[in-house]
């Protein structure tokens, strides 16, 4: 058999290699808002508790989470490393839609690293032994009832871990795109992402519109009533989603991996290696960045990492932690 043959050959596996295999649907959940009234409803104060849970600490490579090649990182020294990160999940509470999650955590069997519930080339790529969990997200649900679904910002697998551990018949809502998206690593991820989706109905599609100007991002009020946001910003991955939330202390935006850490918020650097798009990421990071300034005391929960809206400056060098400190 030819070269030319071969490249054909490997090309059509790659693009043929979406993350999951997984059935989606459509949903008819959520109406198109435009940015000018979403700017004008996100001031108010809302009727949703929204809390953050840490499900645990974890260690991955800077070269993933910062695009080292951007000028303001060759010029802060960043260099590759391990970087802490923190994995996350969201609860919101609607008076009257009921609990949904933003993200799934981490679920109980990935405690021991050696029956974590991934193949072996996942097992053999990913540091678990360096995965120290705080709360799973079955004793999490164990103590605080049922849910009626999950949103969630991307289908990598530091957001879907703690699917095994949610009921098989709670929706799952995802990005336009996100399960079909084409990627070599997909090559490696998707018999662990169809194994953590399995039993799972299909995904169900946000449906966002075409925006009236091109540097608006696409939002969708999710349950009508102003109160929860999702906001398209491709580039991480397809279907990268992002969600703006209307709570009693004002308005909070949950960036997901659109950017992972402080450094990156701070300076507006994309993310790295972990991007399937790298320059439609950096858009959507200037478009959410924008959004931040356009609502004064608004509340940013990145991807991994905390981040403080009055802290000075983050300086942080390779081998620091999150906040700069050595």
């Amino acid at each position: 058999m030819n070269s030319r043959i071969w490249l054909f050959l490997i090309s059509t596996v790659v693009a043929a290699c979406s993350i999951t295999s997984h059935s989606t649907t459509p949903t008819e959940r959520g109406r198109h808002i435009s940015g000018d009234a979403l700017l004008a409803r996100a001031v108010e104060a809302g009727p949703v508790t929204l809390t953050q849970v840490v499900a645990a600490d974890w260690k991955v490579d800077r070269s993933g989470l910062i695009n080292l090649d951007h000028p303001k990182a060759e010029a802060a020294g960043l260099e590759d490393g391990g970087e802490p990160i923190h994995i996350y999940f969201y609860v919101i509470e609607h008076p009257t839609e009921g609990t949904f999650l933003i993200d799934t955590g981490v679920a109980d069997g990935f405690r021991n690293p050696d029956e974590a519930p991934v193949s072996w080339l996942v097992a053999s790529a990913m540091d678990f032994e360096s995965l120290k969990i705080h709360v799973d997200t079955d004793a999490w649900l164990a103590a605080n009832g049922p849910i009626e679904g999950v949103f969630l910002t991307h289908l990598h697998l530091d957001h879907i871990m703690g699917l095994p551990d949610i009921p098989r018949d709670v929706p799952i809502y995802t990005g336009p795109g996100e399960a079909a998206s084409s990627s070599f690593k997909n090559m490696f991820m998707r018999g662990t992402s169809d194994g953590l989706l399995d039993g799972f109905g299909p995904l169900n599609e946000w449906r966002f519109a075409p925006t009236e100007r091109e540097e608006t991002l696409a939002s969708l009020d999710i349950f009508g009533d102003g109160s929860v946001f999702a906001i398209h910003v491709p580039g991480h991955t397809p279907g990268n989603t992002a969600f703006l939330v209307r709570t009693s202390e004002g308005p909070q935006l949950i960036v997901g991996d659109a950017c992972h850490t402080d450094w990156g918020w701070r300076n507006q650097v994309e993310p790295g290696s972990f991007n399937d798009d790298g320059e439609q990421a950096a858009r959507s990071l200037a478009r959410l960045k924008e959004l931040e300034r356009a609502l004064p005391g608004v509340t940013v929960h990145l991807g991994h990492q905390h981040h403080e809206r009055d802290e000075a400056l983050s300086r942080a060098q390779p081998g620091a932690d999150a906040h700069g400190r050595e």
